[in-house]
């Protein structure tokens, strides 16, 4: 399948980043990116400008005929050569290692765009970026995080997984790692040492509303990211939680659908809450289960071109009654499919204001196994043409669920999904 990627892995944005092993979704979390994380639709080329020649000494003069500065960018590029040779010839703990050197050059320039959601993505992120949408394990504590606060934060623990063992709650701040003070440490950083090999342990000092800092030990473990959970609540309601926009996870979804429908459920909850999105083909996969026929949303390009996406045929839950569950970490994919079930009128939303991702993504892996650019090429808007960038989609009922709720167990906006769907 070919997908493109629309959520942003690394230090993304709520970024919903997978506390597993080799990545994250972020690398969870998160993710419409292909975030994943990849592979794509729009045509993926090696970059053009790569001055490996030069990377192994110092700038040439004239550019050679494979890589180098290009002829027209030579000038331009004299004075980042100049401190190239500076570097190379004059710093103190020699020789410097130019294979970082050449990542940071390309994470400075990325970064110098001022849009968190292009970057740099090294060999390894790269890998994890990819492992995590395409189903593959991962060694980690599996736990969605956001990486974007002053410390390292807890989303969600994943089902079943060390995390939740360990009894890590949503919000539970990772204020020490083995010790180490995190304070100043930005999220990416402490999430890479919170990963590790598969029966390693890992000591998390956590911070929690209300409580005495205290430690936590995590033994990893080889996690593989689900897609979903589906089952039959009280009242003949079905359930569907996504849990990443994967691969597996149309496939997944249509299955589920099989055996629920089966059942004459008398409405339906699809639950995308702290979901960080994935690759956008599936995206338009899972909307159209719900959706007949129609745009579900619209692709704009910088030139001004669109590209108009709509329902595919085949959809097994068209007509029955339903209810999205979103909050502040439903991002990009959740997002595309929540904005197009609210415009299209096909069922409420309920939760809190999502997180607000309508850019497009686009992995370009680089030559010699360099890692790969993550550079946003277009935005994305609802079926009402709403951009949703900064904004994020309002839902139909605001339910907010307090500690206190969480610390009993209780899920309000679960229950007035139910309420809702109930009194259809």
């Amino acid at each position: 399948m070919n997908s493109k990627p629309l959520i942003v892995i690394t230090s993304l944005f709520v970024a919903l980043i997978l506390l597993t092993g080799t990545l994250s979704a972020g690398f969870v979390l998160g993710k419409v990116y292909g975030p994943a994380l990849d592979i794509n639709s729009l045509p993926v080329q090696p970059a053009s400008v790569q001055p490996t020649e030069a990377l192994q000494g110092y700038a040439p003069q004239t550019a050679p005929d494979q890589g180098g500065t290009p002829k027209d960018l030579q000038e331009l590029f004299k004075p980042f050569w100049q401190a190239w040779d500076a570097v190379n010839k004059y710093y103190v703990d020699q020789p410097v290692d130019t294979q970082k050197l050449m990542q940071g050059a390309i994470r400075g320039m990325l970064d110098a765009l001022g849009d968190q959601h292009t970057s740099y993505l090294d060999p390894e992120m790269y890998k994890r970026a990819n492992a995590q949408l395409e189903g593959d394990a991962y060694e980690g504590i599996g736990a969605w995080v956001d990486t974007t606060q002053d410390f390292l934060t807890i989303i969600s623990p994943m089902p079943g997984s060390p995390a939740e063992k360990a009894g890590l709650k949503p919000n539970d701040k990772i204020i020490a790692i083995n010790g180490e003070d995190m304070t100043g440490v930005t999220g990416e950083v402490a999430r890479q040492k919170v990963l590790g090999p598969a029966g390693t342990t890992v000591r998390l000092t956590i911070s929690r509303n209300g409580m005495e800092p205290f430690d936590v030990e995590v033994e990893r473990a080889a996690i593989v990211v689900p897609t979903l959970e589906s089952k039959m609540l009280d009242g003949k309601i079905a359930y569907v939680r996504l849990y990443t926009f994967g691969k597996d996870t149309g496939p997944d979804l249509h299955n589920a659908l099989k055996q629920l429908m089966s059942q004459q459920p008398v409405g339906l909850i699809l639950d995308l809450r702290y979901n960080g999105g994935g690759y956008l083909d599936t995206a338009i996969e899972v909307v159209s289960e719900f959706v007949k026929q129609g745009v579900v949303m619209y692709e704009v390009y910088g030139d001004g071109n669109r590209i108009t996406y709509e329902a595919k045929p085949g959809g097994l839950a068209t007509q029955i009654p339903m209810v999205v569950l979103v909050n502040e970490g439903s991002a990009s994919a959740s997002e595309i499919v929540a904005g197009a079930i609210q415009d299209l009128k096909r069922g409420f939303l309920v939760g809190i204001t999502t997180f607000g991702k309508g850019s497009v993504q686009n992995y370009i892996p680089l030559e010699n196994d360099a890692g790969a650019v993550r550079i946003t090429t277009a935005h994305w808007l609802t079926p009402d043409e709403r951009q949703i960038s900064g904004v994020g989609l309002k839902p139909d009922y605001e339910v907010k669920i307090s500690d206190a709720d969480v610390a009993a167990g209780l899920d309000p906006q679960l229950d007035k999904a139910v309420e809702l769907l109930t009194q259809k």
